[in-house]
């Protein structure tokens, strides 16, 4: 089912702040793979990530059949993942996904990777910017 207006197209890209999203599939597999993997704890500590369940070790394989969910949800207009690319080096990802107890249009989540944790503060404040813009949501819950 989808959580946004039959209307509404949802954006292919973002360019912002030196950071470019594309929405995020299994040919991403390998460096998508490496950027969590490499960052698992910066990433747990991440807002949105509380519980310590994500990121946890995985193979390959299992990293591709989750992009290729994300990519079905993406498809269906159940959820939409992005990818966050620094010079086409992949550094984090953005979910964007309707909040399970409904009192909020979306539920947005990012993370970078240790070694960009500078990033996240921009990250979060251009995915701000682009949902109040360019999106149907009038209310979004984004942690941190």
């Amino acid at each position: 089912m989808s959580f946004v207006p039959d209307s509404f197209e949802p954006p292919l890209r973002l360019v912002a702040e030196g950071l470019e999203l594309e929405p995020l599939g299994p040919e991403h597999n390998e460096a998508d793979y490496a950027a969590w993997s490499s960052s698992i704890d910066h990433i747990r500590a991440t807002p949105g990530y509380p519980d310590g369940t994500w990121p946890r070790p995985m193979t390959p394989e299992e990293n591709r059949r989750d992009l290729e969910r994300h990519a079905a949800d993406f498809a269906a207009r159940r959820g939409f993942t992005y990818t966050v690319l620094e010079d086409g080096r992949i550094v984090g990802c953005v979910y964007i996904y309707p909040l399970r107890d409904g009192a909020e249009d979306a539920e947005v989540s990012s993370w970078v990777t240790a070694d960009r944790a500078e990033l996240d503060g921009t990250l979060r404040a251009a995915v701000r910017a682009w949902l109040r813009d360019a999106w149907p949501f009038e209310r979004v819950a984004y942690a941190g």
